[in-house]
C-alpha cells in the first residue's frame, strides 16, 4: 500500500531527512520527489503542571540525593529499550543512586522486566504502565534526564515534550528529531558504552543537567506548527503552479 501510494504521488512530504532516505532506500523513489517538513509542537496546547508531583516515591528519593532517568513510549523493539537497560547497568555501577523509570506498555514489558533482573539492576528500575494526563506530565517533570534510545524513529516528539516539562534529553542519532534539536545529547542507539557515559555525566552533575535544560528551553520556546504548515503550503503551492504551467 505504501509503495503504491509513493509511486502514485506527485510529491511526497517526509517528517525528517531520515524518513526521506528510508523512502528512497526501501522503495526506490527518486530523492527529488520527496521534501522534508519536520514535526513540531504548539506551545499553547501544552498543559501546564499542577499540584504536587504524582510520583511521591521518586520525589522523596530525589530529596535524598537520587537522580531519575526516564523513558516514555511504547515497549517495542523499535524503541531500543534493551540497550537502555544495558547502559543502565553501567550507570548504576558508577552512580548507584540512579533510578530508571520506564513508562509505557507493549509486548516487550515482561522481557524487559526479566532483563533488568538478569542484569542485577531490578532495584534501580521502575516500570510504570501506560500513563496519560497528570501522571504522564509529571513523569517528565520528575526526571533529571529523558532518554530516547530508539533504533529508528521517523521523528520522535517525546524530547520536545520533555523540554516542555523542564527536562533535557539524550536522543539516538537515528531519529528525525535529532536533525532539529541542537541542544540535546546524542548517541548511536547501538553504542551502549557512550550512552552510559552521557547518562552518568548528567546524573552526577546537576550543573550540566541545568545547562542542558536552559539551552533546550530556548529552542522549545520557538516551536510552532505554524512554521511547518507554512512550509507545507509553500510546497503545495509550488506544485500547483507547476501543474498549471
Amino acid at each position: 500500500i505504501e509503495e503504491n501510494a509513493f509511486y502514485m504521488a506527485d510529491r511526497i512530504i517526509a517528517v525528517s531527512e531520515l524518513t526521506r532516505q528510508s523512502i528512497v532506500r526501501d522503495y526506490g523513489i527518486p530523492a527529488d520527489k520527496i521534501e522534508v517538513v519536520h514535526n513540531s509542537l504548539d506551545l499553547g496546547d501544552v498543559v501546564p503542571l499542577e499540584g504536587e508531583n504524582a510520583y511521591k516515591y521518586l520525589t522523596t528519593m530525589k530529596a535524598q540525593g537520587w537522580r531519575v532517568v526516564t523513558n516514555i513510549g511504547r515497549l517495542t523493539i523499535q524503541k531500543g529499550l534493551p540497550n537502555l537497560l544495558r547502559a543502565a547497568k553501567e550507570v548504576v555501577e558508577r552512580a548507584p543512586k540512579t533510578i530508571f523509570m520506564i513508562v509505557g506498555a507493549g509486548e516487550q514489558l515482561y522481557e524487559l522486566i526479566e532483563m533488568a533482573a538478569a542484569l542485577g539492576i531490578s532495584k534501580n528500575v521502575v516500570f510504570v504502565d501506560f500513563q496519560r494526563g497528570k501522571n504522564w506530565r509529571d513523569a517528565y517533570a520528575v526526571s533529571d534526564l529523558f532518554v530516547m534510545p530508539s533504533v529508528s524513529e521517523p521523528f520522535g516528539l517525546t524530547p520536545l515534550e520533555a523540554a516542555g516539562y523542564g527536562t533535557p534529553s539524550l536522543i539516538s542519532k537515528q531519529s528525525g528529531v535529532a536533525e532539529v534539536l541542537r541542544n540535546a545529547l546524542k548517541v548511536d542507539f547501538w553504542d551502549v558504552g557512550e550512552m552510559a557515559n552521557q547518562i552518568t555525566a548528567v546524573v552526577k552533575n546537576d550543573a550540566l543537567r541545568d545547562e542542558l535544560y536552559k539551552n533546550v528551553a530556548i529552542e522549545y520556546a520557538q516551536l510552532s506548527w505554524e512554521k511547518a504548515a507554512d512550509k507545507f503550503m509553500a510546497i503545495y503551492d509550488r506544485h500547483l503552479a507547476g501543474a498549471a504551467a
